[in-house]
C-alpha cells in the first residue's frame, strides 16, 4: 500500500496548491491513500493563534481532488464553521479529547481489501485540553495498517510514543510545528517515524506567515493595534512523505516535494 501524508497545510493558497498537486501525485506514485493535516487551511481571524481552522469549502476542495482523510489539531476549532466541519465523516480531530468534543479522532477504512486505521492524537503542548496520549492509544480500536498523526510541539514526546508502540502502528507522523525535521526512521518493529513532516505553505517566513504577532506578545507588548496577520508571499512548498506499507509495517519512506 502506498500512502501519502501531507503536513500542515497553511492558508487558502496552499490548500489550492495541494488540490492541484494531489491528482498528479496519486498517479505518479500509484497512491492508495492520501492523508492531509488541514487545521490551518483557512484564515478566520486577525491573530494567528486563533485565526486558522477549516472551512467547508476548503475541506471539499481537498476531498474532491484526491485527499481521502483530513486530520487536524489545536486550530481545528478556529473559525465559524468548526462545528460543521468536524461532523464531516472524512475529517478528524485529536482522539484524546474530552467527552463531548465535536467530531471524532479515528477512522477505519478498507482499501483494496486491506484494513486501515487513521488515528489523530494531540499532545498537551499543542492542546491544553488533551487527555494523556498513551491511555487514549490503548483505548482505540485499531485494525490493519495503523497510521498516526501526532500533533504536538514536543519532539521527545513524539519520539518516546513512537518507540513505545513500535510494531503496533505502521507510522507515527508528527505535525504542528510547521518545520520539517530531517531524519526519517523505520524503527525495529516496522513503525515509520518522523518528528515533524513540515508544512505545505508559502515560503518567506517560519511557519508560513510573518511572526510579528507572536514576537510582540512574547515581548509583553500590545499586539492589538497590529494589522491582521497574512500569509507569506513566497513560493509554495509541499511538505509530505510517501510510505510503502505492507502487513502493518512500513517498508520504505521518502520525502515528496
Amino acid at each position: 500500500m502506498n500512502v501519502l501524508f501531507i503536513g500542515d497545510i497553511v492558508g487558502p493558497d496552499a490548500t489550492a496548491y495541494v488540490a492541484h498537486r494531489v491528482p498528479e501525485l496519486r498517479q505518479q506514485y500509484a497512491l492508495d491513500l492520501v492523508i492531509a493535516n488541514g487545521e490551518n487551511c483557512a484564515v478566520s481571524a486577525a491573530t494567528p493563534w486563533q485565526g486558522f481552522g477549516m472551512s467547508t469549502g476548503l475541506v471539499e476542495l481537498l476531498l474532491q481532488n484526491g485527499v481521502d482523510i483530513i486530520t487536524s489539531g489545536n486550530h481545528g476549532w478556529d473559525g465559524p464553521e468548526a462545528q460543521i466541519v468536524h461532523q464531516h465523516p472524512q475529517v478528524l480531530r485529536p482522539f484524546n479529547m474530552p467527552d463531548g468534543t465535536a467530531g471524532k479522532g479515528i477512522i477505519h477504512l478498507n482499501i483494496a481489501g486491506e484494513d486501515v486505521t487513521v488515528l489523530n492524537l494531540g499532545g498537551k503542548t499543542a492542546l491544553d485540553e488533551a487527555l494523556p496520549v498513551y491511555p487514549a492509544w490503548l483505548s482505540a480500536e485499531l485494525r490493519g495498517n495503523v497510521i498516526v498523526d501526532f500533533h504536538s510541539d514536543a519532539a521527545w514526546e513524539k519520539m518516546i510514543f513512537a518507540t513505545a508502540i513500535d510494531g503496533k502502528a505502521a507510522a507515527v507522523l508528527g505535525t504542528h510545528t510547521h518545520e520539517p525535521t530531517i531524519p526519517m526512521y523505520i524503527l525495529p518493529g516496522g513503525t515509520a517515524y518522523v518528528t515533524d513532516v513540515g508544512m505545505t505553505s508559502p515560503t518567506g517566513s517560519p511557519g508560513g506567515f510573518p511572526l510579528i504577532h507572536f514576537a510582540t506578545k512574547y515581548k509583553g507588548e500590545d499586539f492589538s493595534a497590529l494589522p491582521p496577520y497574512q500569509m507569506s508571499t513566497g513560493e509554495i512548498i509541499l511538505g509530505a512523505v510517501r510510505l510503502r506499507i505492507e502487513d502493518g509495517r512500513t517498508l520504505d519512506i521518502e520525502r515528496i516535494y
